[in-house]
């Protein structure tokens, strides 16, 4: 049985063959295609990861080397690690996760319950002799002694005045006038 009497459409299929592979033999294009990936060839891409991690500040005390972020469900620990490693050069000594349940607790209009959504923790420990503090995005601006003394005299003297009674009512309480 020859090969033509199975495919009937045979001369159009070897026409997009021809067609297909004369594209792979040349897929760079000025138009904007990049070349097959060849082992070992030079970086011509630049591939950008589909998850975004957030820092996130912990609510309560954690060690010096442990760094806590919020990331996407889908992400894992190993993705965690050389997301950090490789893009932000960070060593790491070990990854720790959890996923936390959103909160069921608010009803809308139809009395219907709200659910926030899950998101997953991320416990990082950063390689030995590495610690990181979060920093300290408004620090307290500390004004001198003398005007900030000066300045709260001058708002107790305000209030002071503004609770007391006016000497022109003659004992009639404020609440009582026109």
């Amino acid at each position: 049985m020859s090969w033509e009497l199975l495919y009937p459409f045979s001369d159009c299929l070897l026409g997009v063959l021809r067609l297909s592979t004369h594209l792979q033999s040349h897929s760079w294009s000025p138009e904007g295609r990049y070349p097959l990936y060849q082992l070992g060839g030079p970086q011509l891409r630049v591939f950008r990861t589909n998850f975004f991690i957030q820092l996130v500040r912990p609510g309560t005390a954690q060690p010096e080397d442990t760094v806590q972020f919020r990331i996407p469900m889908e992400m894992t620990r190993v993705d965690l690690r050389n997301y950090l490693e490789r893009i932000y050069n960070v060593p790491v000594a070990a990854v720790r996760t959890r996923v936390q349940h959103g909160a069921n607790s608010k009803r809308d209009h139809r009395n219907v319950r709200i659910k926030k959504p899950d998101y997953k923790v991320a416990y990082v420990q950063l390689a030995h002799g590495q610690t990181f503090t979060f920093p300290d995005l408004f620090p307290e601006q500390s004004v001198e002694g003398s005007a900030a003394d000066d300045l709260q005299n001058m708002l107790k003297e305000n209030m002071e005045q503004r609770q007391s009674s006016d000497p022109r009512r003659g004992g009639v309480p404020d609440w009582f006038g026109l």
